[in-house]
């Protein structure tokens, strides 16, 4: 499946058991001797009783992460079109919390991504104190983040332009600052106006991506702490658009967009 060409092997462990281990994922993500993916998502029974599925995701390197926007689109779609769930409205425990996922008539996902963190304790994030704005030392320059967390980390920088913005250098850079003990997710955000962003995201443990859910939540809440944004944003990301909503401070994140099945089949491990 893939959300805005964010894409991703799908493991149903419901009606099926399986022991996922940190090799079988990174030969399932191989794009050379495996099917190829950004992150494997699977679904299990939820451990929280208020919650009708859990939801776990690993990157293409084998690490298990908190959160993933695009897959839990996709997740919704998958426990919906295998028949796993009638509901129209789904509640999923994962390690960065409960997540609310609603299919929508379109078969547009909206997912309520929850409350972001902004301590840095919460990202975790070296810092003596909570800002809408930090200086981060990289190569001897400053250069001013937002530190956000939508379930998993995510540090946004603003940028004049994505196409010239120096992702592929500086983006594993941040990814692996010090500053981030269990490293982030760097993005790039372009303002075009207060409605609409442009963004690039360089994911932990994946590389760029076509799209990245939590990301974009992450530049919106960034860019709205920082009175670039309004409330609703149109995100353009190089896989398509997402729909961004967030009201401010305690407030959710409301992330609409679609998710798309491209093929079925079986594999060996």
């Amino acid at each position: 499946m893939h959300g805005l060409g964010n894409d991703f092997v799908v493991l149903d462990l419901i009606t099926q058991r399986f022991i996922l281990q940190a090799k079988h994922v990174q030969s399932l993500a191989d794009r050379h001797f495996g099917i190829g993916c950004d992150q494997v998502l699977v679904v299990e029974p939820p451990q929280n009783p208020e919650a009708d599925f859990r939801y776990r995701i690993f990157n293409a390197d084998g690490s298990e992460v908190e959160q993933c926007g695009n897959g839990a689109r996709c997740f919704a779609r998958f426990v919906r079109d295998k028949h796993l769930t009638s509901k129209q409205s789904i509640i999923v425990e994962t390690c960065g919390g409960i997540i609310e996922l609603k299919i929508h008539k379109d078969q547009q996902v909206e997912v309520n991504m929850g409350v972001p963190q902004l301590a840095p304790k919460q990202l975790p994030f070296q810092a003596t104190e909570q800002l809408n704005s930090y200086p981060l030392p990289v190569d001897g320059q400053d250069y001013q983040i937002g530190a956000v967390s939508i379930g998993n980390p995510h540090a946004v920088m603003r940028v004049d332009s994505i196409e010239q913005a120096p992702v592929a250098t500086l983006g594993p850079q941040i990814e692996s600052h010090s500053r981030f003990p269990k490293r982030v997710n760097a993005g790039f955000m372009e303002v075009l106006d207060r409605q609409h962003i442009k963004l690039r995201v360089f994911e932990r443990g994946v590389g760029e991506t076509q799209a990245c859910g939590t990301g974009a939540c992450a530049a919106v809440v960034y860019g709205h702490l920082m009175d670039w944004l309004d409330d609703e944003v149109s995100v353009y990301l190089p896989g398509g658009k997402l729909h961004i909503e967030w009201a401010g401070e305690g407030q959710v994140v409301r992330m609409t967009g679609p998710a798309t099945t491209v093929y079925e089949g079986k594999i060996h491990l």
